[in-house]
């Protein structure tokens, strides 16, 4: 700890004598910091301008994107009510059907819906190894 202070007494003891020959040097170099101060500060300036003009860029971007994606969800949601109301519509034909006594007749409906159901799958299955392979 006394080393560090008898290096900083050493060194201002060294630069006593030269503080009224760098007077005109220090105001010379002020102003020259002054300037290139200003110079980096026009630069920080232009730059920051820059992220600013590139950040409302990017978020106008995301809010365009934004409403697009709301606007795809409503038109989702429109189509999944509609499908609702085709689906609850074939759900009370089938309520229909079942509520009659005739078991034979629902048994015969059941199974051809399900066999359908199958070969349809299967031949699409098919379809789609065929053509990607």
């Amino acid at each position: 700890m006394s080393y560090r202070r008898d290096n900083r007494a050493s060194r201002s003891s060294l630069f006593d004598n030269l503080d009224g020959i760098e007077e005109g040097g220090l105001r010379a170099s002020s102003s020259y910091s002054r300037d290139i101060d200003e110079q980096e500060n026009e630069k920080s300036l232009i730059s920051l301008q820059d992220r600013v003009v590139f950040l409302k860029r990017l978020t106008g971007d995301i809010h365009e994107e934004v409403k697009s994606h709301n606007r795809m969800l409503d038109r989702m949601g429109n189509g999944m009510d509609s499908a609702r109301g085709i689906m609850s519509g074939t759900m009370d034909r089938f309520k229909m059907v079942f509520e009659k006594k005739s078991s034979r007749r629902t048994c015969k409906l059941v199974m051809y819906f399900v066999l359908s159901f199958f070969i349809i799958y299967y031949l699409f299955r098919f379809l789609m190894y065929y053509m990607y392979g």
